[in-house]
């Protein structure tokens, strides 16, 4: 993506250049900052801004967000493959269940959403972005409601069974972009500003929650963001928390 976002005339994100390598692309910022709004231009989804520049993305592109949208009269059979079945595509049976089994779900495939944990039903959010089978996964904080426990488990899974692919992930958690991002871009002033990785895209196990090297560095992130102070106020028609403005 290369090009400027605005809102209601004023400057979102100015000198937006994202170049996208295989692996985890992680966008860090305040709320408000606009980076839910680049994610949702990458898929080609409504926003309140509006964008003045190029932009190229795959014809298929995995989604999972935070709130993971699964259908209460559905069996999880049924809401992994929901998607790709709207779009045309028919899945096999044992392909669906294929997907559940890699995170963890196979023996539970006939439940209904409102038997699981809030974990559990981001795992079914996962076998469904996997299922697509898309080259570009794109991930709007889908672990941030989580418990400590569970976020991290859900990190590493995600970690694995999206290895080969580019993923680009939304988040305001330090911790959890420099764990997981071999970029990783911080969302100051109205720009992205590349910093310091310590994951590398070949690495097979993320670094420890606890490491070191990790805490030390996530701290000067936090230090950085709680500096930066709040996001200027946008105009009314801005919605503080929507999916659409993030």
């Amino acid at each position: 993506m290369h090009g400027d976002i605005t809102l209601h005339g004023q400057a979102l994100i100015q000198g937006l250049d994202l170049p996208l390598c295989r692996g985890w692309t992680c966008l860090l910022g305040r709320s408000g900052c606009g980076k839910s709004t680049i994610l949702r231009l990458m898929a080609g989804l409504p926003v309140a801004a509006q964008w003045h520049g190029t932009r190229r993305a795959p014809d298929r592109i995995g989604w999972m967000a935070q709130s993971d949208l699964l259908q209460p009269r559905l069996d999880l059979l049924g809401n992994v493959t929901l998607a790709e079945r709207l779009a045309g595509r028919m899945i096999a049976r044992d392909q669906a269940l294929g997907a559940l089994q890699q995170v963890g779900l196979g023996a539970l495939a006939s439940r209904r959403p409102d038997a699981l944990s809030g974990g559990q039903r981001q795992r079914v959010a996962l076998a469904r972005a996997l299922i697509a089978n898309a080259p570009l996964v794109l991930l709007d904080e889908p672990f941030s409601a989580l418990d400590p426990v569970s976020r991290s488990q859900m990190q590493e899974l995600a970690y694995r069974q999206l290895a080969g692919r580019h993923v680009v992930l939304v988040t305001h958690d330090p911790v959890e972009a420099l764990r997981l991002g071999a970029q990783v871009w911080l969302i100051e002033e109205h720009r992205l500003i590349a910093q310091p990785a310590l994951a590398q895209s070949q690495e097979k196990d993320l670094r420890d929650p606890s490491d070191p090297q990790l805490t030390q560095a996530a701290a000067a992130l936090l230090h950085r963001l709680r500096s930066a102070g709040a996001p200027h106020p946008a105009p009314t028609p801005y919605h503080k928390g929507c999916d659409t403005c993030g």
